[in-house]
């Protein structure tokens, strides 16, 4: 029956869950982590196939690692779509290193208040 179907359409029915997840081996963990949350996000898991194909299509565009860093910023958003993942390496958000634990001090001089002050 797939032989009479037009290229795309075949192309599309080829699809599946397993599919993005195995491609998602060559790119790393997170990007898989993010590829299972927007496929369980959905009732019905070919509803975001395309947001899954889109996401997996922008390793071409900015290589894989950067892919990577870019889903890890959004699991830690905890947003699962397309649009953040675009937005996030648009902005050069992937590059960014954060350290929760690195306390960032403010010079002591005369102009600045602290907290006292307020009280």
């Amino acid at each position: 029956m797939a032989e009479h179907m037009p290229t795309h359409h075949r192309f599309v029915s080829e699809w599946s869950s397993g599919k993005f997840i195995a491609w998602t081996a060559q790119i790393g963990p997170h990007c898989k982590t993010y590829i299972i949350g927007i496929l369980d996000k959905k009732q019905h898991p070919e509803q975001s196939y395309k947001s899954c194909l889109g996401i997996l299509h922008l390793a071409k565009k900015v290589g894989d690692q950067r892919l990577e860093n870019a889903c890890k910023r959004a699991l830690d958003y905890g947003a699962y779509n397309y649009n953040m993942v675009e937005h996030i390496l648009r902005n050069g958000w992937d590059d960014i290193e954060e350290n929760p634990g690195e306390h960032i001090e403010v010079p002591n001089h005369d102009n600045i208040r602290g907290g006292d002050y307020y009280k």
